[in-house]
């Protein structure tokens, strides 16, 4: 990318924040951008882990266990974020990447998996090109205030709330 990367938060308890950065990802690879995607809270098998197949310079890890966190998270929880943190310093380190996203960052700071001093420690590592985009709900305003943009989705109506599960391709 040229010029001046940024730093882009989705956040807010509506659909779409992930997607939304999954949608720049595309753009950005397409654009001849390299891309990583680091999922952190996320070990469960999604559609997107197969876009390196198809993607040239699009990378994903994911930083979390099978289970999602119901109640307080575990030491295997927060290992698994914190070694998810050493990835995105050694990512941005390298200056490789010209977009960089942080799934469910924020989310991972809610549960307490990680400090909000590390996240910003990382986020010092930005090199001056690099795009950065932080995704999940309850991002704290420390964090918003750093970033230079921020965009809340706010859930209107979800057919989940009737009943309907995640589906393939859509949700999942």
């Amino acid at each position: 990318m040229s010029g001046k990367g940024y730093i882009q938060i989705y956040t807010g308890n509506g659909k779409g924040k992930t997607t939304a950065a999954l949608g720049i990802s595309l753009r950005a690879v397409c654009a001849g951008h390299k891309v990583f995607v680091g999922q952190f809270m996320k070990g469960q098998e999604y559609s997107e882990l197969k876009a390196a197949e198809y993607l040239p310079c699009f990378e994903i890890e994911q930083f979390g266990g099978a289970n999602l966190i119901c109640g307080e998270p575990s030491e295997e929880d927060k290992l698994y974020a914190k070694n998810g943190l050493m990835r995105i310093r050694e990512v941005l380190a390298s200056g490789e990447y010209d977009l960089v996203i942080l799934d469910e960052i924020n989310t991972t700071l809610f549960f307490g998996l990680v400090e909000l001093e590390d996240v910003f420690s990382v986020l010092d590592l930005k090199p001056q090109k690099t795009e950065l985009i932080l995704t999940g709900r309850y991002a704290p305003a420390e964090l918003i205030d750093r970033a230079d943009l921020v965009t809340e989705m706010q859930e209107i109506k979800h057919y989940y709330n009737i009943g309907v599960d995640a589906r393939k391709g859509i949700e999942n």
